[in-house]
């Protein structure tokens, strides 16, 4: 537990930044659960797109307060109500060691930053003790890179810019040599900040927390604008977000088949996607995030279960450059669970390399339409991933 405070001090605030897909909730996660510094925080979440995932993802602790700022990105159209839930929320977390603020992966965390010496309420009550940026020790190049139109910034230059620790992750997908050319690249950005190598973003609290390493002097001498209240960030308009939510299940397999395919021909435009949904026949929440060409999906046994009468739906972003918005859409949607054609004791042809005779002995079993047993000595057991005649066929 945290101890009092007095009622006056300045509350020390984290901006936790870094390009989509980087690691930043998962090093939130850590952070959150980690029994080592027994401290008790408050978070902002802010995602890019109209559907919060994140809140989703996070781990549930009645150790801290979470607040999700939704919709927009903190250093451009929402930094005004940044003001307004440091302000309302003051009184209800000034016992807390401090707040977590996790931007957007597409912020420029300078006017976020700018937040804490500009506005005489927040200036009074916060203190802003850091700016963290994670990095994909695999992608950051690529986007360090990425030519932008005239008058546009490039975000992950950016924030490495204006990083006080940067957290070098994901080094188990990269070669000791391209840790060298990485770390070498950050430092022609800025070659002040520590940077510490990690693996699925985990790292002792300690270098990231109370370090009282912003540094508004050397700030000013990088960016003499920095204090400007009139100026504005600009993004990329290719860069867009495409999310929703509908009530209902899908089939996992679709949705496996289906985002294998668009990684295949959109890769590269892919910076982010990531979904929290329902899956047909299971009770666990299936969690699935992608950067680039990298995939993952699972269901995940830290976040709750679906509840007896919650309704069961799927939320979903992608967020990327040139996105076919209705073309996602509709890709998802073609993912949904489908109505089945067989019930429990029907004859069929599944297809186990060849067509071979079986009963359907469940539907909807541990995820897939069917469970199949084969009419064979061993009466084998197999899995229908999709109800269609390539996988499963009527006995005639």
């Amino acid at each position: 537990m945290a101890s009092k405070k007095d009622a006056g001090r300045r509350i020390p605030v984290t901006v936790l930044t870094g390009f989509l897909g980087s690691g930043k909730t998962t090093l939130l996660n850590h952070l959150l659960s980690s029994t080592e510094h027994k401290m008790k925080f408050a978070v902002i979440e802010n995602e890019f797109g109209d559907v919060g995932i994140d809140e989703n993802i996070i781990v549930e602790s009645s150790e801290e307060t979470l607040i999700e700022v939704m919709n927009g990105c903190l250093c451009c159209t929402v930094r005004g109500d940044l003001t307004d839930v440091l302000t309302g929320m003051y009184d209800r977390i000034k016992e807390f060691d401090g707040v977590i603020i996790e931007t957007t992966g597409l912020a420029d965390p300078a006017p976020v930053a700018q937040t804490f010496f500009v506005d005489d309420d927040v200036v009074q009550r916060y203190n802003l003790d850091g700016i963290i940026t994670v990095v994909d020790a695999k992608h950051v190049i690529q986007h360090i890179d990425d030519e932008k139109p005239e008058g546009v910034e490039n975000e992950a230059v950016e924030q490495l810019a204006f990083a006080d620790r940067i957290i070098l992750n994901k080094i188990d997908l990269v070669n000791e040599e391209q840790i060298q050319n990485v770390e070498q690249r950050i430092k022609t950005i800025n070659s002040s900040a520590s940077i510490y190598q990690t693996t699925n973003s985990v790292i002792d609290p300690k270098h990231l927390i109370n370090i009282g390493s912003f540094d508004l002097e050397r700030t000013l001498e990088m960016d003499p604008e920095f204090l400007d209240t009139e100026s504005e960030h600009e993004h990329d308009q290719r860069v867009t977000s495409i999310s929703s939510r509908f009530e209902g299940a899908l089939n996992v397999n679709k949705l496996d088949q289906w985002i294998r395919e668009i990684i295949q021909t959109k890769a590269n435009d892919l910076f982010r996607y990531k979904g929290v949904l329902a899956v047909k026949g299971m009770e666990q929440k299936f969690v699935f995030q992608g950067v680039h060409m990298l995939f993952q999906g699972d269901f995940s046994w830290e976040i709750s279960p679906w509840k007896d009468g919650e309704t069961r739906e799927c939320r979903f972003v992608f967020i990327g450059r040139d996105l076919d918005h209705e073309g996602l859409k509709a890709g998802l949607m073609a993912c949904k669970a489908e109505n089945l054609r067989f019930k429990e004791g029907d004859l069929v042809y599944a297809n186990i390399g060849e067509f071979t005779p079986g009963r359907i002995i469940k539907c909807w079993d541990d995820g897939n339409p069917y469970r199949v047993e084969i009419m064979n000595e061993e009466k084998s057991n197999v899995w229908v991933p999709i109800d269609t005649d390539q996988f499963v066929r009527p006995m005639k």
